[in-house]
């Protein structure tokens, strides 16, 4: 090989297979591509490209025996990870080669602090560390991710800490011994913009300081202009298209490419004329116990939302923006009484704020939910009727069983679905169905009202779009009104009238849209703003 030396990792026509009804499914086909060393590499593309699969498969990592590889070699510094035993694989895993997921609440231990799960992650390839090397060490590493104000907080549990301090402790676990690859797989998807972006100038700075190579799994083309040296553009479980990233942003030959540069969410809210007010609160608060005394009275709150002005206009969209603890989405919920709260609550000309659960149930019909993870909010053992259906039962609507499966296969098409699929279960669609069958089931009651919270989060960018716009034909026909919660102010801009802006449970601007991204007044909307548009 020509360029042995500066290659840390080779791929060489691999396939991944898995077993699907008896037969092997190709998710993968004969990629070949590299990363050398001290260069950071992009792998993009939609849902189900095969980018993560691929990532998988350096670690060996998919569900053997389900999963094969019918051909290919994986070379990290000449050795084939393919070929090795378990035993030097874990030589390999978390020391020479690291991995990032997606999500930190689930990929570290919350029965464990976090000193520990630093201690470990260090200690299992340095067995013999003597305890005072341990704690400078697990310092160290504090100071590499910024987080030095969390060596006083090394006892605390992941649930204690924010969406991005725990990313940073999953990437100083990562870098606990120096490794020559770093994995990140969709790193950054589950944050918000300010945190997104200091999360990538962090990767950018450590690859710099630990000279590693970075792979960078992402469907988000906006980041990778920021961040990466060369980029792979993946689509069906092929490589249609590498190289550097000047040249595939200036010059993209594929037409894929092309499609997914111009994928970022764009257009315009939907042009209806507002007919009164569907919800709104002149002054809601939420506050949560803090510290409670002796008698196991509250003594200090969090005021997560704190004297909040709200309404939404009868069929346009209100768009909620703001970082993670923010109090955005408790804001949505409280609103609709999912959580308690104090203050005024009018919904569709009826005070509900003070109704207890039986009365308020009724009213449920008329305000729907579609969530962040569609996957964790479908219940798997349900088929996709039974789920979509779930409402129209709940509630009594279904006059007939007749009724009931139109009903149900009416949502379903009006979501973008094919009827047909109504046997089937979730774990057979991709992120983007999934979230569409979370839209049909809010759909299936004719609800007046949905709340939205981060449902294109998840999703690629080519599929934000997609339900965007399916979002924005149904609040046409139907005269929709949302509450749109979003990290994502692109999202946001594409869909929203009217927009509010939180910061630590109040509101710091509000207007329309127009006003919010052409002139913003809030130095912290200006942030939030620029975050977003200087990543594309």
């Amino acid at each position: 090989m020509n360029d042995k030396d500066t290659s840390c990792l080779r791929i060489e026509n691999l396939s991944v297979a898995f077993k699907q009804d008896g037969a092997d499914m190709l998710a993968v086909d004969q990629i070949s591509f590299k990363i050398n060393r001290g260069e950071i590499c992009a792998v993009v593309g939609e849902s189900g490209s095969g980018k993560s699969v691929s990532a998988l498969s350096v670690l060996k990592l998919l569900p053997y025996p389900t999963a094969s590889h019918p051909s290919g070699r994986i070379l990290f510094n000449g050795q084939d990870l393919l070929s090795m035993s378990e035993n030097d694989l874990r030589t390999i895993r978390g020391n020479r080669i690291s991995m990032v997921f997606q999500e930190p609440m689930t990929s570290l231990n919350p029965l464990h602090t976090l000193h520990k799960q630093l201690s470990e992650a260090i200690s299992l390839h340095t067995p013999l560390i003597k305890k005072r090397d341990l704690e400078a060490k697990i310092f160290q590493l504090l100071d590499d991710v910024e987080l030095g104000d969390m060596k006083t907080r090394l006892n605390a549990y992941p649930h204690e800490l924010s969406g991005g301090q725990r990313q940073r402790i999953m990437i100083a676990m990562a870098l606990a011994n120096n490794p020559d690859l770093l994995i990140a797989d969709e790193a950054t998807t589950a944050l918000d913009v300010t945190i997104q972006a200091h999360i990538l100038t962090l990767l950018k700075k450590l690859q710099k300081k630990f000279g590693m190579a970075i792979m960078l799994i992402t469907h988000d083309l906006t980041i990778v202009e920021k961040i990466a040296d060369r980029v792979l553009v993946m689509h069906q479980g092929k490589i249609v298209e590498q190289g550097r990233v000047t040249g595939i942003f200036s010059n993209p030959q594929h037409d894929y490419t092309k499609h997914l540069i111009n994928a970022a969410p764009k257009g315009e809210p939907v042009a209806v004329t507002p007919d009164g007010i569907i919800i709104n609160s002149p002054s809601l608060r939420v506050h949560f116990p803090r510290t409670k005394n002796f008698f196991g009275k509250p003594i200090s709150f969090v005021k997560a939302v704190n004297d909040v002005t709200v309404e939404v206009k009868r069929g346009h969209t209100l768009g909620i923006v703001g970082e993670s603890g923010s109090g955005k989405t408790t804001l949505a919920m409280a609103l609709l009484r999912l959580i308690p709260s104090e203050g005024e609550i009018n919904f569709d000309g009826k005070r509900i704020d003070s109704l207890n659960g039986n009365h308020v149930r009724p009213l449920r019909k008329s305000m729907q939910m579609v969530f962040q993870d569609p996957f964790s909010s479908l219940n798997p053992r349900m088929t996709i009727a039974q789920i979509v259906g779930e409402g129209l039962k709940a509630h009594g609507i279904n006059r007939s069983q007749e009724d009931y499966e139109a009903r149900i296969e009416h949502a379903l098409k009006e979501s973008g679905l094919n009827a047909d699929i109504k046997n089937r279960y979730p774990h057979e669609f991709s992120g983007g169905q999934r979230q569409r069958i979370g839209i049909a089931r809010a759909l299936a009651v004719k609800p007046k009202l949905i709340m939205l919270d981060e449902p294109t989060s998840a999703l690629d960018l080519c599929t934000q779009a997609e339900i965007l716009d399916t979002l924005k034909n149904l609040q046409k026909q139907h005269g929709l009104s949302y509450l749109f919660i979003s990290h994502d102010l692109r999202v946001i801009k594409a869909i929203s009238h009217d927009i509010i802006v939180m910061k630590q449970g109040k509101i710091v601007e509000h207007g329309s849209n127009k006003d919010i991204f052409h002139n913003p007044q809030s130095d912290y909307t200006k942030t939030l703003i620029s975050a977003a548009f200087d990543l594309e």
